[in-house]
């Protein structure tokens, strides 16, 4: 029998997703999921925690950080009914990698500022997962990222090994595909979108803009524009007009 509390721990919260699993006597819904049923899930309530985040609302991130907690839970009891790990070997891998990977904390190295600690990290990474090699790196990067954040990392990771683009080129480049674009057919159209969308994450990239955060701010000024305009012919083209356009 399950005791209700006011206060629960990470070990009550194993428990109640245990009896929710539970193959006789748990709940219709939760017995019968796996890690691919709930994928989008984790994700959907990864976006919402970050929400919560942008909009500085500490009660509301407080929630979703439970629902994470709740995939990851989920997640790591799947694996355990199968025999292969369970969530008190993700706990232990997770303090195991945050006191190796943080060297200048627990075994005397220096980190004098935010970069090198970060530059620390991402050197016993690269060593714990053999990525002594370029095409490594990339597949490092994982497929199910945002498409702009992953051209974002591709793209950096290339240029960490010496093979740097040149501004004039991308730029060039960004410029074609553009004006392809605009005259293309549907046939082209998603590759030249494409091929539009890589070139413009190269160029912010070179300018110290992030592709992910910089759609994001777009697409919120846009949203405002679209409530804010007038309901006439003059308002629907403000609409679309680009709020950074000169």
């Amino acid at each position: 029998m399950f005791e209700q509390k006011q206060n629960y721990t990470m070990q009550d919260l194993a428990q109640i997703v245990e009896l929710l699993r539970d193959p006789e006597h748990g709940c219709p819904w939760d017995k019968v999921q796996t890690h691919e049923s709930i994928r989008k899930n984790f994700l959907e309530e990864a976006y919402e925690a970050v929400d919560a985040i942008d909009l500085k609302d500490a009660h509301l991130l407080c929630e979703e950080l439970g629902d994470v907690l709740l995939q990851v839970t989920l997640h790591a009891r799947m694996e355990e009914e199968l025999g292969a790990f369970s969530l008190g070997d993700v706990t232990t891998g997770i303090c195991k990698k945050l006191i190796e990977r943080h060297p200048h904390i627990f075994a005397g190295a220096s980190a004098a500022d935010p970069q090198q600690a970060l530059d620390n990290w991402e050197a016993i990474k690269r060593r714990e997962k053999h990525r002594e090699t370029l095409a490594a790196n990339l597949d490092d990067v994982p497929k199910a990222l945002p498409a702009l954040m992953r051209a974002q990392k591709l793209q950096k990771r290339v240029c960490d090994a010496g093979l740097r683009p040149d501004g004039a080129q991308v730029k060039e480049s960004l410029l074609r595909h553009a004006q392809a674009l605009c005259s293309a057919d549907a046939d082209d159209a998603r590759a030249l979108l494409g091929a539009v969308l890589f070139d413009a994450v190269c160029l912010g990239r070179m300018l110290g803009a992030d592709a992910e955060e910089a759609l994001t701010m777009e697409a919120e000024a846009f949203a405002s524009r679209a409530k804010a305009a007038d309901q006439d012919a003059a308002g629907a083209r403000q609409i679309w007009e680009n709020a950074q356009t000169v």
